[in-house]
């Protein structure tokens, strides 16, 4: 372990080390305490957690108010499997790297609905407000064969807060309040209550900082090619102001059963939202985040149910210069489908499904293009025989752009011993081009073919008394990747990588302390061009997190450690981004039965760092919080 970190501070190998040292302990990244947890992202189909065999991560509504994060990239960061690289602060764009693939590889669900642009092709993390969130759950692979395009590197599905932790209450508020440096105050309010019959939650929340200055980079100076020229850099503008960002959100969930045989449900969620960056052509950017959907199921009887699901996304943003509007690109992403689920007995369980898809674009800028549909059928074998698990799952994709696309996987889990699983899993996945890739005037290239992944996997897992332990080691190669093709002068499929990986989790109580540690070795490389051998931009080789957590009475405490090794901005790999160890610390007081207190500290030794270069991330900040009801 000695040169696992050698561009980081003490902290990162802090980091390392604690990981490596408990190890021997979790499930899936950091869940064997949830194993009895029902999910339902790795199979479309509610499961416990024990019985999976892909790599996940759970959390939920206790550990979000716990961790006192502040966002849901804080949340996230350093979880297995996940990098971040931010353009400088809280609401600015931020790409979400998961096992070292694409920014936008990965899939991201609210409620089952599909949110992302069409147009950049990535999420905007950035503005999916953690106060809405009742339970994310995080599928790390290729799961093309179930959910199509985007699923390289794996799925990440958020659930909107629902009535579930009023218990049988049929009205439970909650209330937080905080207030933070750089100006930062968020206040959420909201209400859930369930009965025999069904549930509700409606919740609201406004989250506003001043923000500090989010770039570092400067504006060109003189004249090209004439003495006295400076080249742009980073932001390309010099503007050194504080860049704010503000976000205003509303969900609602609510689910009736109608009778015995027939159930309705619905959810919603929309955030509003405001950022102020450093830039030369736009500073300002107003945006929306929208998600409606709702299901329809049918029980016939404990073997046979049918569930019809619509749902509609919007990822919208208006852009500006100084207050000028400057540009609009606004996607509205439509879906409905129609899932079988049977249980023909012998531990045996099938699915099988359609999916029609519809992606719409509005802006102005034309595009020869701006709308396409996608239709799919899907199914699923899952069957338990002695001490094996087998996980087979199929998927035909009919797109108007790039015609018919197959993608398979196939997952193995032997139980060694009632304390240890064997797991291997073969799966291929793909990503369709975005419009901006496919029809940008003057960029675009229509004949692009979709990028392909075929992914090797082999785990262990091991359950006990006094904790879990998992370790996931994985190969993604990944073809047709698109990349900008200077003989045809526009993009093209001229690109090849391959991602290696190793993660460790483990959790485990030491002297009534609470610890949570993932480490992740990546090696994720270009295999084709002038840059072949290089490492694909802005992906850490090493990256830990440890969380300590532990309650006194009426008291608690807690610490996360976070750690990343060298990374590079570019392809060609001549812009490094150093490591960095980062120490954040947390304690809450539960002053009365509803009522509780918390204090939290990030970047305690005031790391200066990058995730992407010329753009500041926070130093040393503070937050103080008031909640009432929620968790308890």
């Amino acid at each position: 372990m000695k040169n696992a970190f050698p561009h980081c501070r003490p902290a990162v190998l802090a980091v390392a080390l604690a990981a490596v040292c408990t190890s021997f302990a979790v499930q899936a990244g950091d869940d064997s305490r949830k194993l009895d947890d029902i999910v339902v992202t790795g199979t479309r189909q509610p499961v416990s957690l024990r019985q999976l065999v892909a790599a996940t991560t759970v959390i939920g509504r206790d550990e979000i108010e716990r961790s006192q994060a502040q966002s849901l990239l804080d949340l996230l960061r350093g979880r297995a499997g996940i990098q971040f690289a931010n353009n400088g602060g809280a609401g600015k764009a931020s790409s979400l790297f998961l096992r070292g693939t694409e920014s936008d590889h990965t899939l991201l669900l609210i409620d089952g609905v599909r949110l992302g642009s069409a147009s950049s092709g990535g999420a905007a993390w950035q503005d999916i407000p953690l106060d809405q969130i009742e339970r994310i759950e995080i599928v790390r692979g290729p799961y093309s064969s179930l959910y199509g395009s985007e699923a390289i590197g794996g799925v990440i599905q958020i659930f909107t807060r629902d009535g579930s932790s009023a218990g049988a209450a049929a009205f439970n508020p909650n209330l937080a309040v905080s207030l933070g440096s750089h100006g930062h105050r968020k206040i959420s309010v909201g209400a859930g209550g369930q009965n025999e019959r069904g549930w509700y939650s409606l919740g609201l929340s406004h989250d506003e900082t001043d923000g500090f200055n989010a770039c570092r980079g400067r504006a060109a100076q003189g004249s090209w090619g004439q003495p006295g020229y400076v080249a742009g850099a980073g932001c390309f503008a010099d503007e050194p102001d504080r860049d704010g960002y503000r976000n205003q959100s509303i969900s609602g969930n609510a689910g009736v059963n109608l009778n015995e045989q027939w159930r309705l449900q619905g959810n919603a969620l929309l955030a509003r939202t405001r950022t102020h960056y450093d830039g030369s052509f736009v500073n300002e950017a107003e945006g929306r985040q929208q998600v409606l959907g709702a299901q329809l199921g049918y029980q016939l009887n404990e073997d046979f149910s049918l569930t019809l699901n619509i749902g509609r996304s919007a990822d919208h943003s208006e852009n500006y210069k100084n207050g000028v509007w400057k540009s609009t690109f606004n996607t509205d992403r439509s879906q409905a489908g129609l899932q079988a689920d049977w249980n023909p007995g012998n531990d045996a369980r099938l699915l099988a499904g359609f999916e029609w898809n519809r992606d719409a674009l509005e802006s102005d800028t034309a595009y020869v293009q701006d709308r396409r549909n996608n239709r799919a059928v899907y199914a699923q074998w899952m069957q338990t025989f002695a001490a094996h698990s087998l996980q087979l799952s199929a998927r035909h994709d009919r797109n108007d752009q790039f015609g018919n696309r197959t993608t398979g996987s196939a997952q193995w889990g032997w139980q060694l011993s009632e304390a240890l699983r064997l797991s291997a899993s073969w799966g291929n996945a793909f990503k369709a081009p975005t419009f901006n890739e496919l029809y940008y005037p003057g960029f675009g290239n229509a004949a692009l073919r979709p990028e392909r992944a075929r992914n090797l996997e082999l785990g262990l897992r091991g359950e006990h008394l006094w904790g879990g332990w998992n370790v996931q080691l994985y190969q993604n190669t990944v073809d047709d990747l698109i990349a900008y093709d200077a003989s045809i002068f526009a993009p093209g499929n001229v690109d090849r990588a391959r991602i290696r990986g190793l993660e460790i989790g483990a959790d485990t109580d030491v002297a009534g302390w609470q610890v949570r540690a993932a480490l992740t070795w990546l090696n994720p490389k270009s295999l084709s061009g002038t840059h072949r051998g290089n490492l694909l931009p802005r992906r850490a080789k090493q990256s830990a997190r440890i969380d300590v957590d532990r309650s006194f009475g009426d008291f608690e405490f807690g610490a996360s450690l976070l750690g990343a090794g060298r990374r590079y901005d570019d392809l060609a790999n001549r812009t490094a981004l150093g490591g960095y160890g980062l120490t954040d610390l947390r304690a809450g007081w539960r002053f009365a039965p509803q009522w509780q207190l918390q204090a939290s500290v990030e970047n305690v030794f005031d790391k200066r760092y990058e995730t992407a270069a010329f753009y500041h991330q926070a130093g040393r900040t503070w937050q103080l919080a008031l909640r009432y009801g929620g968790v308890r």
